[in-house]
This record gives C-alpha cells, sequence and structure tokens, in this order.
C-alpha cells in the first residue's frame, strides 16, 4: 500500500512573512492561492511518449520478473488483467500535463482499484513512481490552485481513510500478525504497531514529496516565467530609452542648426541688403557689410563642423596640424561669448545694449558648459527674431547669475519696445526651440508681449548645488 502525506504538514515559511500569520495564509501563499499567473498549458510532447513508453515496458518487464519467482501464486486475478493494470497506470501519464488534476484524480481511483482486487500488482515499484509522477504533476501543472488544493487534499484524506479501515475493520492487522508468524522479534515496538506507523510514514514520505516536490517544480517556473517577463520589459525599455536617446540628440542638433542657420543667416541678410543700397555711392560701408558677411559666413560654416563632428567619428583621421579641414570641432560658445555676439548684431544694424550681472564676481564664468550654452543659444535666438520679426531699432540683453543666496539660477532676458513687422511671421521653431532648451534644465519660460509695448522673453534656469560647488 502507498502512503498518504496531508498537504501542508511542511508549509514552507515565507521569510517576508508576518510572524502572527496564520496557518491558513502560510499555506495559502505555499500553494500560490493568490498567485495571478498561470502555468500555461504544453502541447503534447515528444518527452510525453517517451516517458510512458519507459514506464509501461519496465513496468511489464519487472512484472513478468516478479511473476517468474512465483511471488503471484496466491493472486487469482488473470494475467491479462495484471498486464492491463500496469499498462493502464502508466498510460495516463501521456496526459499529467495538459490535464493534471484530472490525470491525478485517474491515479488515485486506479491505485485504489487496484490495491483492492491486486495488491501485489498495485505494489509494484513501476506503478508506484506512475503515481508518484501523477500525483506529483498534479500539483506542478494545476492552472486553479484552488482546485488543485482541494482535489489533492481530498486524494489524500481518501487514502488515509482507507488505511485506517484497513487496520481497523479490514484484515491489515492480520496480515501483519500473519507475516511475522513463526519468526523472533529484535524491536523496541510491537509488530502491530510497527507495521502500522511504517504504513503511514511510507505514506507520508511518498504523497509529500510528491506533494512538496510539485509545488516546488510550480513555484520555480512562475520565477522562471517572472524573470522572462522582466527581461522582455527591460529590453523593451532599453530600445524605448534608445529611441528616446536618438530623438532628443536630433531634436538638440535640430535646435543647434536652427540657432546657428538663422542667427548667421539674419545677419549675412541685413549686411547684403545694406551694401546693395550703398554699393554704388558709398563703396567703403558696402566693403564693411561684405567683411561682417564673410565674417558671419565663415563662423557659420565653423559651428556647422563643431555640430557634425556629434553625428561623425572622424578624430582619427584629423591631420596632425589639428586643422578644421578634417572636421575640428570648435569649443561650443558660453556666456562669455556674448559680447562678439552683441557686436556682431550691432553691425547689422540692431543697437543692443548687453548687461552681465553675477553674484559672486566670476559666477558665469564657472557655470557647467550646458547652461552656458542654453543661456547663449537663447540670447541668440532672441536677438535673431528682434532683427527678423520686430520693427525695434534697440533691444537689451541681460544676463544674471546667482550661485549663492536660496535660489542659485542664471536668467537671460532680452526686451524689444517694437512692434510685429508686417509680413515676417516666422514657422514658430525658433520659441520651440527655446522652450525645449528650457524644459531640458527644468527652467521658468516667460515669452510673449509686454503690457507696456515691445516683447519679452525670458528664461530662469535654476542651479543644483553641484552646479553651485563644482560648476559642473
Amino acid at each position: 500500500m502507498v502512503a498518504i502525506g496531508m498537504p501542508g504538514a511542511h508549509p514552507a515559511q515565507d521569510p517576508a512573512a508576518p510572524a502572527r500569520r496564520g496557518w491558513g495564509a502560510r499555506i495559502g501563499d505555499f500553494f500560490g492561492l493568490s498567485s495571478s499567473w498561470t502555468r500555461p498549458r504544453p502541447p503534447l510532447e515528444r518527452r510525453d511518449l517517451v516517458l510512458v513508453a519507459a514506464v509501461m515496458g519496465i513496468g511489464l518487464f519487472a512484472l513478468e520478473l516478479v511473476r517468474s519467482v512465483g511471488a503471484f501464486e496466491d493472486t487469482t486475478a488473470p494475467v491479462w488483467g495484471q498486464w492491463l493494470a500496469v499498462a493502464s497506470g502508466a498510460l495516463l501519464l501521456l496526459w499529467r500535463r495538459r490535464h493534471p488534476l484530472t490525470v491525478g484524480i485517474l491515479a488515485a481511483t486506479h491505485m485504489f482499484v487496484v490495491g483492492v482486487t491486486m495488491p501485489m500488482v498495485m505494489g509494484q515499484m513501476t506503478l508506484q513512481v506512475a503515481y508518484f509522477i501523477a500525483f506529483f504533476s498534479a500539483v506542478a501543472w494545476a492552472r486553479d490552485r484552488r482546485l488543485m488544493l482541494l482535489v489533492v487534499s481530498g486524494i489524500v484524506l481518501f487514502m488515509a481513510g482507507w488505511l485506517l479501515w484497513q487496520f481497523t475493520l479490514g484484515s491489515g492487522v492480520q496480515e501483519i500478525l500473519d507475516s511475522i508468524k513463526g519468526r523472533r522479534r529484535w524491536g523496541a515496538f510491537s509488530p502491530v504497531t510497527a507495521g502500522v506507523l511504517l504504513t503511514f510514514l511510507v505514506n507520508l514520505i511518498f504523497f509529500g514529496g510528491a506533494i512538496g516536490g510539485g509545488q516546488f517544480s510550480w513555484r520555480s517556473a512562475r520565477q522562471r516565467a517572472r524573470l522572462a517577463e522582466q527581461a522582455e520589459t527591460i529590453t523593451s525599455q532599453s530600445a524605448a530609452l534608445q529611441r528616446q536617446a536618438v530623438l532628443d540628440e536630433r531634436l538638440r542638433i535640430a535646435r543647434e542648426l536652427h540657432d546657428v542657420v538663422g542667427h548667421h543667416v539674419s545677419v549675412i541678410g541685413v549686411q547684403a541688403g545694406a551694401a546693395r543700397r550703398v554699393i554704388t555711392k558709398d563703396p567703403t560701408t558696402a566693403t564693411g557689410a561684405l567683411e561682417a558677411i564673410e565674417a558671419s559666413s565663415r563662423d557659420a560654416v565653423n559651428q556647422m563642423r563643431g555640430l557634425l563632428g556629434t553625428l561623425r567619428d572622424i578624430e582619427g583621421s584629423m591631420p596632425a596640424d589639428g586643422s578644421a579641414e578634417a572636421g575640428h570641432r570648435a569649443p561650443e560658445p558660453r556666456i562669455p561669448d556674448l559680447p562678439t555676439l552683441v557686436a556682431a548684431r550691432r553691425a547689422a544694424g540692431l543697437d543692443v545694449s548687453y548687461d552681465l550681472v553675477e553674484s559672486p564676481e566670476g559666477a558665469a564664468e564657472a557655470l557647467p558648459g550646458p547652461v552656458s550654452l542654453t543661456v547663449f543659444r537663447i540670447a541668440q535666438e532672441a536677438l535673431a527674431n528682434v532683427a527678423r520679426h520686430s520693427t525695434a531699432t534697440r533691444a537689451g540683453l541681460v544676463v544674471r547669475v546667482r550661485t549663492e543666496g536660496p535660489s542659485p539660477h542664471a536668467e537671460v532676458e532680452v526686451l524689444d519696445a517694437g512692434r510685429p513687422r508686417p509680413g515676417t511671421s516666422g514657422s514658430g521653431l525658433g520659441q520651440l526651440g527655446i522652450r525645449e532648451r528650457a524644459q531640458s534644465l527644468g527652467a521658468l519660460v516667460d515669452i510673449g508681449p509686454r503690457a507696456t509695448g515691445g516683447y519679452r522673453v525670458r528664461v530662469r534656469i535654476p542651479l543644483g548645488e553641484s552646479h553651485v560647488r563644482h560648476g559642473e
């Protein structure tokens, strides 16, 4: 006879579970009753056929060996019935993963029927292995964990009741007494006590091992599924981050191109118009305007090379003299370069005043590169917009940098007193670029007409503690 172990006889302790949780909650956690994960139903595979064939072949071969030594001399069941019992028990394993609970119930029924009609056949090792695999699979592959616990508990209780009946009302005790008749006894227990305890111990190990092993298999499968899902999520998020990084870099380059090209084309346009008007009347002035165009175009080319250098790895092909012909990346403009920008705008005909307010002195020089570049580009785009879209002939540029006090910040403000110039409505990309630059640094943006007339562009960039202490 084979045996019985109550589910939950050895519940696993959850280290994360509170110490005062009841046994019911612990058993529920162990069997995954509250888990939303469902183990996938696998298809019928070759290994299922191999397992059935192996168990059936070995079982029938072992049955004939046992019959050949005369172990079944008292068995009245026909030989074909013995063969059928072994073959049908092995055949159940074919569906153990697709229909685990059904196979578990049929295995328990098979064990009971064969145990009553052919106890010697039921006790064969091969059939016991088949029953163990069936009960193991019922726990490991059941998708409804509550139904699994109900079915397995029912099987265990039924088998326990069967054993109790055997030893109380059946022939179990008499069989033990008959087996020791004429033999000397050496143990510390009486034969009946030892036989009963040994039977229950074997059954406890049998069913407890099947239930515990099956639950371990189910939990391991769940963990593997979660790890696979997490790996897929990480892969998907990594790909999304890479795509976002590429998009952000494209947007950054687009903003740089717009600011560089917009500024220099605006200067070139104004100077070209001035040269055209005075080329016959005042050649000297025209020559100065053409020189400004040349300088602005050269500056634009150098800055364009710097931007293109971020797209191509060309450092290895640079000539030994470090010339810019191989794509030398010029340094990015910063706040100290604003006087040059202002001078270019003044030369283009826009009277620009510039003020730098620092606290303490030298704070602007210590700003991190991204912040300083952002301030420069915002000032550049704002002044270009004044020249292109406003009737103003004067503009004011103020940069305020404060790294001391409760709210350290860098602020750039461009003011003009003009009105929108007719027929010069732009695409809005300039202001969009300003807002995107500001957003990337968590800045506050104020863009729009003033109540007193004119237009204001003001951006305040908060400076973190690292900016203040380390200037990076």
